[in-house]
């Protein structure tokens, strides 16, 4: 894969044109501060925990001219997997057979990934590079969830260049409808079982 050089990890996202209008508006300088300190280059603790426990994930691709494309990605949670610290993957499931991501990234390797965790109101950008895997059966059977009904088609390995969170706000608090069945189970469990007590009480003192 080529990735431009860049004098900070940052200047993935921060192009002449945009810190040209950072300076305008005035938050230049504190970005720049932040270009000191560094964006991250390689999955920490963090990251790795945070997408372990993901289950969707909107990946964006450009065709050769720049149109944008942006498709959404599903699956188990930990679906979208750390190979290593600059590498992540992800079983290509079947679809409705356009290949736009296909086909954006066989003419141009750029590739973005943005994750979000609605129910605690955090984003995860990461900035890299990508490549269609087609006919490695094993790299495709490793990366597969055990169990889950879809057809992989290929693998898409991802070469992270740069990665940043952002701040919660405006992000709208949502929840997965598995976990609030789960939760309004245990509620409901917990309900059962204090009736249950208070029955037995009632019990004891009508007799």
């Amino acid at each position: 894969m080529t990735t431009a050089v860049n004098t900070y990890a940052s200047d993935v996202a921060f192009s002449p044109a945009v810190k040209a209008i950072q300076a305008r508006k005035g938050s230049r300088e504190a970005y720049a501060r932040s270009e000191q300190r560094g964006w991250r280059t390689e999955v920490d603790e963090n990251l790795e925990a945070f997408l372990a426990d993901a289950n969707s994930f909107y990946f964006a691709t450009a065709s050769a001219d720049g149109q944008p494309y942006i498709q959404h990605r599903g699956g188990p949670k930990g679906f979208l997997k750390v190979l290593d610290k600059q590498t992540l993957a992800f079983a290509d499931y079947a679809g409705n057979q356009q290949f736009i991501t296909q086909g954006n990234l066989s003419e141009n390797p750029r590739a973005y990934i943005f994750v979000m965790d609605y129910a605690h109101r955090r984003r995860v950008k990461i900035w890299g590079e990508a490549r269609v895997v087609e006919d490695d059966e094993a790299l495709t059977t490793s990366l597969m969830p055990k169990g889950y009904r879809a057809r992989p088609e290929q693998v898409i390995l991802f070469e992270i260049a740069a990665w940043d969170t952002n701040c919660p706000q405006h992000i709208p608090q949502k929840f997965d409808a598995a976990d609030v069945a789960a939760a309004l189970a245990a509620r409901d469990a917990r309900i059962a079982e204090l009736e249950a007590e208070v029955a037995a009480l009632k019990g004891e003192k009508a007799s």
